[in-house]
């Protein structure tokens, strides 16, 4: 008998199917989720749990949000794709909204993160051929150690993890690594040829790592020195998740270029975007770049109810309020597995000691108790739930990350 959707009753024969017949490139803990609203998920047995990982910041206005479920389905139903051959009433729309929102004049639409890192890339090397005069082939992009951009073999060319590049070589060239929140690296390596800095402005992958206050406001005056661009890739530091509806604005500065994605969509449908001015965006001729399904007439609906439910329901001050009091309460937590509690917002790291064995086992500790959390880099939790959470179920979920750091 062909086994459909509807017969996979039991998590065991999803996770069975999934060994079977999928690559073997992920490694996440065994849940099996099958429904979700808000801040929490079920598992195919019914089971309840609370979402601390929000697919990567992809989820700040909780699972399936009825608006912006609304926009894709009354979208859906009228268009979904013309692609870029033809225009469609729903983008000028999503520019509009966009721009004000952020403050740049133009976007560029694409639908993955990668895909906007991608373009980033793209903009600053054809801007410093055609506007600053960087000779052919010779533009240079500053990234740093630990960064997380994306998958495609471009970006992980310049990662400094072994990992994302062991068997995927030869690499494009044109990146110089150098250590995260290092001025002084980024001032020796800068010249004439450096086409822009992309650095994102807290690394999530790398374990919720903030650099000192002062470093990006350093960049931009570096940058601005050597007439380079300054791109800030705020694919899961964005729309909110911080406290600020962009992380650059802790330090009151104004990058050239601007990466997004992720929550742009509210979880529905891959939508990203690159902003910037004029000056960047103009080297762009019909035919430089494109996507099929970039800017469709979907993805620009539900961008534009996501958006919406970020401003019009006050996520961002909820997570300047409430990420203020989680992280208070965690460093409060007697545990001698905690090395340190770092975080701005809903986006917090618990870094162990090594030690403590792993993050691993006290994710999975955790997820017995209904909370899901993801470790990253071995000894990092994870912790970055829907925005739309409120202080009585931070309290609940305090509970269960005190007793699994305490008796783990």
């Amino acid at each position: 008998m062909t086994m459909t959707a509807t017969t996979l009753s039991k998590s065991s024969e999803c996770i069975e199917l999934e060994n079977r017949y999928g690559a073997h490139n992920y490694h996440p803990l065994d849940v099996v989720i099958s429904r979700a609203e808000g801040v929490f998920v079920w598992d195919a047995e019914g089971n309840r749990y609370m979402d601390f990982l929000a697919a990567y910041s992809a989820v700040n206005q909780g699972h399936c949000h009825p608006r912006i479920l609304q926009a894709l389905v009354e979208q859906s139903k009228r268009v979904a794709l013309t692609s870029r051959a033809f225009r469609n009433d729903q983008l000028g729309l999503f520019y509009q909204q966009l721009c004000e929102l952020s403050g740049f004049a133009k976007v560029l639409p694409m639908n993955t993160g990668a895909e906007a890192v991608e373009t980033a890339i793209k903009a600053a090397r054809k801007w410093a051929y055609t506007v600053k005069g960087v000779p052919r082939n010779q533009a240079k992009i500053l990234v740093f150690s630990d960064n997380f951009h994306g998958r495609t073999t471009t970006i992980v060319g310049f990662s400094s993890e072994d990992q994302y590049k062991d068997g995927f070589g030869p690499f494009t060239p044109g990146f110089e690594i150098l250590p995260y929140g290092d001025v002084a690296a980024v001032e020796a390596a800068m010249d004439e040829n450096v086409a822009a800095i992309l650095v994102e402005p807290i690394q999530g992958e790398g374990g919720i790592l903030i650099p000192e206050d002062g470093f990006l406001r350093r960049l931009r005056e570096i940058t601005d020195d050597y007439n380079a661009l300054l791109m800030l890739d705020e694919i899961q530091s964005g729309l909110g998740r911080t406290g600020k509806m962009f992380a650059y604005e802790h330090e009151e500065i104004r990058p050239d270029v601007v990466i997004i994605g992720k929550a742009l969509s509210g979880g529905f449908y891959p939508v990203s975007a690159i902003l910037a001015d004029g000056e960047v965006m103009g080297v762009f001729r019909p035919g430089d770049h494109g996507s099929t399904y970039g800017g469709n007439p979907v993805a620009a609906a539900v961008a534009r109810a996501a958006l919406d439910v970020i401003t019009e329901e006050g996520l961002v001050e909820r997570s300047a309020e409430l990420g203020a009091y989680f992280i208070e309460r965690l460093r409060a937590i007697d545990s001698a597995h905690v090395a340190e509690i770092r975080g701005r917002g809903l986006w917090i790291g618990i870094e162990l000691h090594a030690e403590a064995g792993g993050a691993r086992r006290f994710c999975e500790a955790l997820m017995e108790r209904g909370l899901l959390c993801k470790e990253t880099h071995d000894h990092v939790i994870r912790i970055a739930p829907p925005l739309t959470i409120d202080r009585s179920q931070i309290d609940w979920a305090l509970d269960q990350i005190t007793d699994v750091l305490q008796l783990a």
